[in-house]
């Protein structure tokens, strides 16, 4: 995977999600993909944390 790529396939996600208008989206439905949503913030939020803490390779 070409560096970089992951972050602009999650800012086109992100883009596809703010298409969306909430208030169409079934409740059942939006409760579910606000559970998914918060799963998936924590998975960013971990990578935010992995990429904070690299250090350099010859520190």
């Amino acid at each position: 995977m070409e560096w970089g790529c992951g972050v602009q396939e999650l800012a086109i996600a992100i883009d596809h999600l703010s298409a969306e208008d909430p208030s169409d989206i079934p409740r059942g439905l939006l409760a579910e993909q606000l559970i998914e949503l918060h799963w998936q913030m924590a998975r960013l939020q971990a990578q935010i944390a992995r990429r904070t803490y690299v250090r350099n390779p010859g520190s």
